[in-house]
């Protein structure tokens, strides 16, 4: 595993992946998560950049995600998940199972939890089913802002 840091407004990034150009990991704050080649990842953080001064809307990086089955199709519904809306940790789990109730969603939260690759996968975007903002690796500040970028209230660059 290689990996590079990067700043963001907010905070620093860690970037790692198996090659310079496959994301694997993306950690709030610095980490040692493999060997330091700091030219790495150079189309995922210009894609990074491009996000947070608003002019991205997705992304279009290697990804190299390990998971259960259950967590890969929770990741690849909240790819689905429109920039600048949310989803409820339910309405996740009725798309991704087409089960729903408190236990459904609670997995769901599990899923959104070991999403190794936040901001690129957009758990950021699942709320409570009361709108609150619940759980994120950046912290909840840090998914206030990002739903604030994309719905056009805060400028982050």
């Amino acid at each position: 595993m290689i990996q590079t840091v990067m700043d963001s407004p907010l905070g620093v990034l860690t970037l790692a992946g198996p090659d310079p150009e496959t994301l694997a990991r993306l950690h709030f704050g610095e980490a040692a998560l493999g060997e330091p080649q700091p030219q790495a990842f150079a189309a995922v953080r210009a894609q990074l950049a491009e996000y947070f001064a608003g002019t991205r809307r997705g992304f279009t990086v290697a990804l190299a995600l390990t998971g259960s089955d259950w967590e890969r199709r929770v990741w690849s519904q909240l790819t689905q998940i429109p920039y600048g809306e949310t989803r409820t940790y339910a309405q996740i789990a009725a798309a991704a199972c087409e089960r729903t109730g408190a236990r459904a969603a609670r997995a769901v939260g599990r899923a959104n939890h070991h999403n190794p690759v936040a901001i690129i996968v957009p758990c950021h975007r699942v709320i409570g089913a009361d709108g609150s903002l619940t759980g994120f690796a950046g912290g909840l500040e840090a998914k206030r802002r990002l739903l604030d970028l994309e719905a056009g209230r805060l400028a982050l660059i």
